[in-house]
């Protein structure tokens, strides 16, 4: 039977997908992309935007080739001379210049796969339903009541939204979602005191851009936490030798299962074979919510060229082995590790130094305070109260910069997740994210469930997207 395979989604994780079909050998078979969104094969995050919009993360680790390190930077090229971090030593672009990259992957390796005799469609329309209309056939429908068939079915359809934790939707001066920022920030005037929900990646480009805008007002990060992101050191060229996923996957063998203790142990065998204190190392993570942030930030500016492997390596295998380790880990450890989120979650995702040192250049001026503690926010008046830790306070405009949390539904996929729990063809996990109930459905992407915390990386998602097309092709046997 000829393989026909159905892709709901058009940004990362299908480019990802489709890249590891064109190189995986197959019979050749019909694929069909569904994607109401004009910007094919950029996703949300790396559409058309302001150029202080930037790719969070070193070449090295933005590949969505899985394995292939120097697939991204080999496309990059000379393209990256304009957009150096200096002391990063690292080419950091736009993200909707990285959205060139993976808008170049896709129609490659649409071009191998009809060379090799794919027929593929791209369909311009969303999915907002599926059912099994036989043992080995889905049948989707889309939202002009057009119906197509499928052997499988990949759901790309990328992460959440930011949570509205406070309740504010609708209220004047209120952004829900501040992407693209080109569009939201046109509306904040320059002189505007403004409060910013979250101190994460998505609070930093608000910040930064605001800067490049040349506003004049003031603006307070609100946390409950106050923690801010890690810096991003200079890459040293080490590569894990103990905490790799062939040494989990070893532990794993030997005993059964794998505990938090076996991973700390691996990573106190990477550190002490490069000469490094391992408990001091862990004392400045543990320090990371109770350390005034300026402090800190300013101490891992300092620090960008420090050779020091620690940060390095847990940045690195936090998205490498980490979603894999996470899986074999008991309930306990993983509970265990959720007691530290933030600082998890701000040493994994850390800022580019050039975002950094403008985050600091402001807190240094006094334009930009981080406010810890806050309990409620609400809009009365034509304004914007703050009530935290620390006092009250007023704003004119919020920007809801919320991580959305992994796992989430995106708003754009909620029927069609609502149609696919309602047949029984996939459940919600527990910790949040979808688990399909059958072999032939896949999800690729954020809203894989079972993962851990930690919002899925390029890498992780190219790692998926292998998975599953081997997956997928394997079924063809």
């Amino acid at each position: 039977m000829e393989m026909n395979i159905a892709i709901v989604g058009a940004g990362a994780a299908a480019v990802g997908l489709l890249d590891a079909l064109a190189a995986t050998a197959g019979r050749p078979g019909a694929i069909t992309v569904f994607e109401p969104s004009p910007h094919l094969w950029r996703g949300r995050p790396y559409g058309p935007d302001l150029d202080t919009v930037l790719v969070n993360t070193p070449p090295a680790i933005m590949s969505i080739r899985h394995l292939d390190f120097g697939h991204y930077a080999t496309w990059l090229g000379a393209r990256g001379t304009a957009h150096l971090d200096e002391r990063l030593g690292q080419p950091l672009v736009p993200r909707a210049l990285y959205g060139e990259y993976l808008a170049h992957t896709a129609e490659a390796a649409l071009a191998t796969l009809r060379e090799d005799g794919w027929r593929v469609r791209i369909v311009t329309a969303r999915v907002t339903g599926m059912a099994r209309s036989t043992a080995t056939t889905w049948s989707l429908r889309t939202e002009d009541g057009q119906g197509y068939e499928a052997g499988h079915v990949a759901l790309c359809v990328g992460g959440g939204t930011p949570q509205d934790l406070y309740g504010l939707g609708g209220a004047p001066g209120f952004v829900d979602d501040p992407y693209p920022l080109a569009r939201t920030l046109d509306r904040i005037p320059s002189g505007s005191d403004i409060a910013v929900i979250g101190s994460g990646l998505t609070a930093v480009d608000v910040v930064v851009s605001l800067a490049a805008r040349g506003h004049t007002g003031p603006i307070t990060l609100l946390s409950r936490s106050g923690v801010l992101p890690h810096v991003w050191q200079r890459p040293v060229g080490h590569r894990p030798q103990h905490v790799t996923a062939e040494r989990v996957a070893a532990l794993h063998r030997r005993h059964g299962v794998v505990t938090l203790d076996d991973l700390i142990a691996l990573l106190r065998a990477e550190l002490a074979e490069a000469g490094e204190d391992f408990d001091a190392f862990v004392a400045e993570l543990l320090a990371t919510e109770t350390e005034d942030p300026v402090r800190r930030l300013r101490a891992q500016l300092a620090a960008v060229d420090d050779s020091r492997i620690g940060r390095r390596v847990l940045q690195e295998t936090a998205h490498s082995v980490g979603p894999y380790a996470w899986r074999l880990l008991p309930q306990p450890d993983r509970l265990r590790l959720g007691q530290h989120f933030r600082t998890a979650t701000s040493l994994a995702s850390p800022m580019v130094p050039v975002n950094a040192a403008t985050v600091m250049r402001l807190l240094d001026s006094g334009q930009l305070t981080v406010t810890a503690g806050v309990r409620k926010i609400e809009a009365a008046d034509g304004v914007f109260r703050v009530y935290g830790d620390a006092g009250d306070r007023t704003s004119d405009v919020v920007v809801n910069a919320v991580n959305p949390p992994q796992g989430a539904i995106p708003r754009q996929a909620g029927q069609l997740v609502t149609a696919l729990l309602a047949d029984g063809s996939a459940a919600l996990h527990p910790a949040g994210g979808l688990l399909p109930a059958d072999p032939r459905l896949h999800v690729v992407g954020d809203l894989a469930g079972g993962g851990s915390f930690i919002t899925s990386s390029i890498a992780g998602i190219a790692a998926q997207a292998a998975r599953v097309a081997q997956a997928i092709v394997t079924d063809q046997d």
